[in-house]
């Protein structure tokens, strides 16, 4: 198993999907580009966020979005949206795909329930409901969100528009 493995069809790689933790999904003009699994969590740090609005957002061109993912160790039934990079770009489409793409991964992995911290106020909370992700554990710093699984997860989806660009 190698450190860093890329995968870009999720139908035919889900076997070395379900053992890792971490990754990188990537997404490029609403289409599922790669995923990028990682050894280690990815840790967000203040420059991380200076660096990524100064030169990623700011510079970078295209319709692109990173969304990157952790399994927890010690709740091997979650996945945690880590953090969100996109171009200046980026259409809520692509956004949105990133999203479909993760809800994917924790079908294929089998999770309860996705949470994240939704620390860009430009993020609605009308919005996630729309989008199936509620209120989680209130908190006056930070807007904890979690997408339950509880009941199971829908039917696989056939060719998403988005993983649909893999096979071509």
């Amino acid at each position: 198993m190698a450190f860093f493995e890329t995968i870009t069809d999720l139908a035919n790689q889900a076997d070395c999907l379900r053992p890792r933790r971490h990754g990188v999904i990537e997404v490029a003009d609403e289409r599922l580009v790669r995923i990028v699994l990682r050894p280690w969590a990815k840790t967000v740090s203040l420059y991380d966020v200076w660096f990524d609005r100064a030169v990623r957002h700011r510079w970078r061109r295209g319709n692109r979005c990173w969304l990157y993912f952790n399994q927890p160790a010690r709740c091997p039934d979650y996945l945690t949206l880590r953090y969100i990079v996109s171009t200046a770009d980026a259409t809520l489409g692509t956004f949105r795909g990133a999203l479909e793409v993760l809800d994917e991964i924790a079908r294929i992995k089998g999770t309860q329930a996705i949470v994240c911290d939704a620390s860009n106020r430009r993020i609605s909370a009308r919005l996630l409901a729309r989008w199936g992700w509620e209120p989680h554990c209130p908190s006056r710093w930070h807007r904890h969100y979690i997408k339950r699984f509880y009941a199971g997860h829908a039917a696989p989806l056939a060719k998403p528009r988005l993983l649909a660009a893999c096979a071509e």
